[in-house]
């Protein structure tokens, strides 16, 4: 599978046999200075409602659009949406959030979205074993650090990709950038790429963190 990061919580998953899945495409704007995704995909999938992660619109080839929970097969991949919340207060302050879990070629890759809290046990059973983890990282809008480190640590996943946080191109926007994240933490590689080849049975024994570049 290939793992292409369009730029802040948004990223396409490619199958070997081309099956193409956007998730939480975004709409640009003064504060928020991505370029427009311009992709074409099967499926696409939005956790909530923002416009930094509904622009299903944008995505081209008449895909199909998966926005609650749920479980659905769509050419060929299982995907799971898992009810959650945008804040630590029931969703009292931003609202919902659902977590989207994907199953193809043996990898189980999972888009946290908004995440604003701690998982249940329930969600966490839901969510199952991870290969392959998107993770916002950012605050302010999303899970806070220590929620953060414990979310990590209990999914424990194979590779964990930070998502939502501060760069160059999102300077409006009150979160923090991803080396506050990576302070203190080990075992991480910094591609200088957008694109990340995964496959089952080549994964790292313990959780590397993976950061990249986005590619728009």
């Amino acid at each position: 599978m290939l793992i292409k990061y369009l730029g802040h919580a948004c990223f396409m998953l490619t199958t070997q046999d081309n099956k193409k899945v956007v998730l939480d495409p975004y709409h640009p704007g003064p504060r928020f200075q991505y370029a427009a995704v311009n992709e074409t995909a099967n499926v696409v999938t939005k956790s909530h409602e923002h416009g930094d992660h509904n622009a299903v619109e944008s995505v081209k080839g008449n895909p199909e659009i998966l926005s609650k929970p749920g479980a659905y097969n769509i050419k060929g991949i299982d995907i799971k949406g898992i009810a959650a919340f945008h804040d630590a207060n029931s969703g009292s302050q931003r609202g919902n959030d659902v977590i989207f879990c994907f199953k193809a070629e043996g990898l189980t890759v999972c888009h946290l979205g908004d995440l604003g809290h701690v998982l249940t046990k329930q969600q966490l059973s839901a969510i199952g074993p991870v290969d392959v983890l998107f993770m916002p990282v950012g605050g302010f809008f999303t899970m806070d650090a220590q929620a953060t480190a414990t979310v990590a640590e209990e999914i424990n996943p194979r590779i964990l990709v930070p998502m939502h946080y501060k760069t160059a191109k999102s300077e409006g926007l009150p979160i923090a950038g991803v080396e506050d994240f990576l302070k203190g933490k080990s075992n991480i590689r910094r591609l200088n790429s957008s694109e990340l080849e995964v496959k089952a049975g080549a994964l790292p024994d313990k959780t590397e963190i993976v950061v990249m570049l986005p590619a728009n």
